[in-house]
């Protein structure tokens, strides 16, 4: 019995059109052909046959890439834009500024202690004379030799 293999991502099943190639395909190539003919034809008489030849395939071989190339669902038009966004249009820094709250109140006049600031001058204290380490008395000392 004869059976046919079904992908599991329908989404990434296209649609063909004719000759085993989708719209997109079939417009790309044949805007190529329209350009690329007529100019081997012209050009063929003026610069030779092999001149004229890799004059057509240079105008025709960015038409074929339009229709060809895809990457993570994007055509090639589609991240060209995005490429030419993000490296000339939009701006190349974008530097993170944050509005410091406590700097505004100072400037203000108004002054404040945090309970962690008023906690921690609280546990800070001196200690009172001789109540650290004790000191070693001179007869305690290791005798140097």
């Amino acid at each position: 019995m004869a059976f046919v293999n079904v992908p599991k991502d329908l989404s990434k099943v296209k649609t063909k059109v004719a000759l085993n190639l989708t719209k997109r395909q079939l417009l790309c190539f044949g805007a190529a052909a329209v350009t690329g003919i007529p100019a081997y034809i012209f050009s063929r008489g003026a610069i030779g046959n092999s001149a004229g030849a890799l004059l057509m395939i240079a105008i025709m071989l960015p038409l074929f890439f339009l229709g060809i190339y895809e990457k993570d669902g994007m055509p090639a038009e589609e991240i060209l834009r995005n490429f030419l966004r993000v490296r000339f249009i939009w701006p190349g820094k974008r530097p993170y500024v944050t509005e410091n709250l406590y700097t505004i109140l100072e400037k203000e006049g108004i002054h404040f202690a945090s309970q962690n600031q008023t906690a921690a001058k609280a546990a800070v204290r001196k200690r009172p004379a001789g109540k650290g380490k004790q000191q070693r008395r001179a007869k305690d000392r290791p005798k140097r030799k």
